[in-house]
């Protein structure tokens, strides 16, 4: 079919038109390295967090080993590391690996990978516009995350490491000699969240903009892919969430370096050290945290539900059932995320009443999430489904959800949060959405947009390899920590086994422990297919999936600027197996029949 977008594109409205005309003379250093490109910085991003996942993974094998095989020396690590305790972990030391641990995964890997890799890359794309609005702050956005790396790594060298928990609770946090792992290693730790809260910030003011401001002719909101939808919602989240992280970050650093007291109490002795001065509240820093800290659930999980939303109508030739409710839904779980945050306080001594109120308002985000989960089933049922690694990944992605939605709604009650607070069910809970159900997701997004990052083909058999033994590991590891909870085992403990009503549970640990090594050696397949089909990859077309986002219009990979003309908007993009549309069974959103009405302007 002849499509009159190019037609119009050339000669329309856009000074973007001629982009293919466009010489590129950078540098090799501006082209790759210090890059405005929103294409190069989103692989810069996927990259540095395939990385880092690598070391916050390290870091999670060894609290593994520790729980599994208390006190004995760990493979591969030499005793010139704990040469006192003649290879062993020590406790001090083992605070500190759950601390850093956190910290990775969450503030340097899940958050960047989604929000920074994925929302760098697809946004321009997906809706037509040559770069981000502002493409120098995008680069800074980008290098705003390797100061907080380093000062994260930098505080490992110190005497105990960071070890106040990725919560970073005081007093613990702020009393030099509160622990171990209270030095100067906890103020690297604080310096290492204020450079990733900055990084965020000029991401999400980057996104907004550019999805407000530069959709292209005839991209209406209700025509955006919920990818963008998504993107678009947690922009707004960590506009609005973050600057109180960060400023309770440098309050916190405040009390540490210059004797303020915000969070500090009168007349507390630690460590016989001196009383403190000064009348501060240590629950303050809870409140601020958890603040933040509850939204960023949604930042690491509502891209990958928009991403997973678009794949699964790829994959199932349907349109996405219940469009605009999916919308809603994401904004209500936005908006409900802010109101929620005091569930992680319920034996604080919070008033009854307040808890009852956080209790009823936690339990309300079941509703919008169950749409959500509806909605996906309904895309599913009765689709032609093409049994490939996206989809495979796509249905665990919304397996996992499921898991974790419903341990949630356990630990919504205050009762019974009372009861397992602290205890190993919130460990599988989170990590059920968190990295089951997030992590399914991103594998999902690397394999369907790889082609058009690299313009070649992911190995299907590597990535079914990887999902089947990723899938296989990460329910053996996570699924029995719910017993480990309802049993009583507390989080955070060196060696639980001391307790005698906790020593049964030694070879179910020692069970986990194996898929988490499984797990961890499967992720060597998914790096063997991402850099080796660099190499030896199949050359991808131009829309290998036959799907009908603007992205697919693009040359595999875009150029600078992305379009080779402007692209011009019909319609949604889940014109799937349309019968308006007999030829195919898809229908891009830049192919226009000729009774089509001309697109309307942006709104």
């Amino acid at each position: 079919m002849t499509s009159e977008v190019q037609t119009t594109g050339e000669h329309g409205d856009t000074g973007d038109s001629h982009c293919h005309h466009h010489v590129d003379n950078r540098w090799w250093i501006s082209k790759y390295v210090f890059s405005t490109d929103h294409k190069v910085i989103g692989i810069q991003f996927l990259f540095s967090t395939l990385f880092l996942m690598l070391v916050g993974g390290a870091f999670a094998l060894a609290i593994r080993w520790q729980l599994a095989f208390p006190n004995t020396q760990m493979p591969f690590v030499n005793t010139t590391f704990f040469a006192e305790t003649g290879g062993q972990i020590t406790p001090e030391f083992y605070t500190m690996l759950f601390t850093m641990h956190g910290t990775v995964m969450i503030f340097l890997v899940i958050i960047p990978i989604l929000a920074g890799a994925f929302g760098n890359f697809l946004i321009p794309l997906m809706i037509g516009a040559p770069d981000m609005a502002f493409p120098k702050l995008n680069m800074m956005s980008y290098w705003f995350m390797w100061p907080a790396a380093f000062c994260f790594g930098l505080s490992l060298f110190y005497e105990g490491g960071p070890a106040a928990g990725w919560t970073s609770y005081p007093i613990l946090a702020a009393i030099y000699d509160a622990a171990p792992g209270s030095g100067f290693a906890q103020t690297l730790w604080l310096m290492g969240i204020t450079f990733v809260g900055v990084s965020s910030m000029m991401g999400s003011i980057n996104y907004m903009t550019t999805i407000i401001n530069m959709r292209a002719p005839g991209m209406t909101f209700f025509r955006m892919p919920l990818t963008i939808w998504a993107m678009f919602i947690t922009a707004i989240l960590q506009a609005f969430a973050l600057p109180v992280l960060t400023a309770a970050g440098l309050m916190l650093i405040a009390d540490r370096e210059f004797g303020t007291c915000f969070f500090v109490p009168a007349g507390i002795v630690v460590n016989n050290a001196e009383s403190t001065v000064g009348g501060g509240q240590p629950l303050l820093w809870q409140h601020l945290f958890w603040f933040y800290s509850h939204p960023a659930v949604y930042i690491m999980l509502l891209p990958a539900m928009g991403m997973i939303s678009d794949m699964l109508s790829c994959m199932c030739r349907k349109p996405v059932f219940g469009y605009r409710p999916m919308v809603y839904s994401m904004s209500a779980i936005a908006g409900l995320g802010f109101i929620v945050w005091g569930h992680h306080m319920f034996i604080s001594g919070m008033n009854p009443a307040l808890g009852m109120t956080f209790m009823v308002a936690t339990i309300m985000i079941a509703l919008p999430s169950a749409i959500k989960v509806f909605n996906w089933i309904g895309t599913i049922w009765g689709g032609h489904i093409e049994f490939n690694t996206v989809t495979l990944n796509a249905v665990a992605f919304v397996s996992m959800f499921i898991v974790g939605g419903l341990s949630g709604i356990f630990m919504a009650a205050v009762p019974v949060d009372i009861y397992i607070h602290d205890t190993y069910f919130i460990v599988a809970h989170f990590h059920y959405i968190l990295f089951g159900a997030t992590l399914f997701g991103i594998f999902a997004a690397i394999q369907f947009w790889y082609p058009k990052m690299f313009g070649r083909m992911m190995s299907e058999r590597l990535g079914k390899l990887h999902f089947v033994l990723t899938f296989i590991g990460m329910n053996g590891t996570f699924f029995p920590m719910h017993m480990l909870g309802i049993a009583g085992m507390p989080r955070r403990y060196a060696n639980p086994y001391l307790h005698e009503y906790l020593e049964h549970l030694l070879p179910l640990n020692q069970f986990m422990t194996y898929s988490a090594i499984l797990m961890g050696a499967a992720q060597f397949l998914l790096l063997i297919n991402v850099f080796g089909s660099l190499i030896w990859g199949k050359k991808a077309p131009k829309n290998p999936w036959n799907a009908n986002g603007l992205e697919w219009q693009a040359p595999s990979p875009p150029p600078h600027g992305n379009f080779e003309t402007q692209p011009l908007v019909y319609r949604g993009p889940y014109e799937y197996s349309s019968p308006d549309h007999l030829d195919k069974d898809y229908w891009p959103q830049t192919e226009r029949e000729v009774y089509d009405p001309t697109p309307t302007s942006t709104v």
